[in-house]
């Protein structure tokens, strides 16, 4: 075993090690996201691996430095979902119990996952922060090993196997994305980077809505939040890493926010041009790229994993088609006629406007001949065509209004 983290030796030994349980996730090249930014993009489909996530790589890394009394004692954490598949994994390949502590809030996928490599899932707290209180209590009172998600150099190195990964298939990389929840994938992907290349640029990206590293980096200290808010529920972290800190100001060359609407529009762009499934916590380096003031450089966004349950798919991919004026609601008055709806839906039809529903209310005028609402929800090309069918509307004599839309 290594004796200290985080050296060129310790990376290179982990690297060997998780080759026994992970698979190999080539780069992928991005023409739609290359044409976008005037740079190379590559992914590190981290999405495609065993457990749907890179947190096998730390867990598995983490579990083969400990003594076997450590491990027999049983193993215990905190997660959000994706470092508990991780350690479930890798102690089921070790023989050792785990015990996952989760906040209430989990997503089902998550959980059952979890269950389903034999640990014992316990939910407890609001965020993260909370669980991982009541993990430390679980170890204490039982005399589990603990297994940090992120504020552990080993776990740390073991996710900086990563870089080693992409440095093998792209050894000119210039500028690497990496997401940001409590760093210790960040840490790992930064230390081994700049030991290999210190030129590279190392860009971590957080949540706007859960940003704990870009403040503590602006005051020299790790600094707690007083809340999160974001739907990016794998990077929902209050406090990051103290041990990791040090390497996280040392390595990282900036750490870029992102607002949750760019993580929805950037979720519909992967599914559309990629087909592939990335949970928004690794689509925080793909909304990342058109912040970046980089131009003909190679880049990779790493996509930290792919969890995500079928409800927040289906809730996703219905705000991006609304933010992206793709699905849109209009209302329009009309006389309270026979024939109206359809001289409305002519109209519409010959815009190339697709219906997707219709409600009908009699009852928003006292006078049913001068005005009965009609609300539309239709079906665009994007902007310029939903424009294009209400200006039509308008010529037509509709007044139609856009309203808010719920489909």
């Amino acid at each position: 075993m290594a004796g200290e983290m985080l050296t060129l030796e310790a990376f290179e030994e982990a690297s060997e090690e998780v080759k026994k349980v992970t698979l190999e996730t080539k780069l992928i090249f991005s023409d739609f996201y290359s044409k976008q930014t005037g740079n190379r993009i590559y992914f590190k489909p981290e999405n495609m691996q065993l457990t749907g996530a890179y947190k096998l790589r730390g867990a598995y890394y983490k579990i083969s430095t400990l003594t076997d009394e450590e491990r027999e004692r049983g193993l215990v954490t905190a997660s959000a979902g994706n470092h508990a598949q991780g350690v479930a994994y890798a102690a089921k390949a070790y023989g050792a119990k785990a015990v996952i502590v989760m906040p209430t809030a989990t997503p089902l996928i998550k959980i059952n996952r979890t269950k389903s490599y034999g640990a014992e899932v316990i939910l407890y707290g609001d965020v993260y922060d909370e669980a991982c209180a009541r993990a430390y209590e679980l170890a204490e009172e039982k005399g589990y090993t603990f297994i940090h998600p992120f504020d552990d150099p080993a776990v740390a190195t073991g996710q900086g196997t990563i870089a080693m990964e992409i440095f093998r298939e792209l050894p000119l990389v210039d500028c690497i994305l990496v997401p940001v929840g409590g760093g210790g994938l960040a840490t790992g992907v930064s230390t081994l980077a700049k030991l290999l290349n210190p030129k590279i640029r190392v860009i971590g990206v957080e949540p706007e809505g859960a940003a704990c590293l870009k403040k503590s980096l602006s005051e020299g200290k790790v600094v707690t939040l007083d809340s999160v808010s974001t739907i990016a529920d794998g990077t929902a972290v209050k406090t990051p890493g103290e041990k990791i800190f040090p390497y996280l100001k040392k390595n990282l060359d900036d750490v870029i926010t992102v607002p949750d609407e760019d993580l929805v529009t950037a979720f519909l762009d992967m599914v559309e041009n990629h087909k592939m499934i990335v949970e928004n916590s690794g689509l925080l380096t793909v909304a990342a790229l058109k912040k970046l003031d980089l131009k003909n450089k190679k880049i990779v966004s790493i996509l930290s994993g792919g969890n995500m349950d079928v409800i927040t798919m289906s809730s996703v991919v219905q705000q991006g088609l609304i933010m992206r004026d793709r699905i849109f609601t209009v209302s329009v008055l009309l006389p309270d006629k026979p024939g109206m709806l359809s001289k409305v839906s002519e109209v519409i039809a010959r815009m190339d406007g697709n219906v997707i529903k219709l409600e009908h209310n009699q009852f928003v005028s006292i006078n049913r001949n001068a005005a009965v609402e009609l609300r539309i929800t239709l079906e665009a090309f994007g902007t310029a065509h939903k424009n294009e069918i209400l200006e039509k509307l308008e010529e037509e004599g509709y007044k139609p209004k856009v309203v808010r839309t719920s489909v």
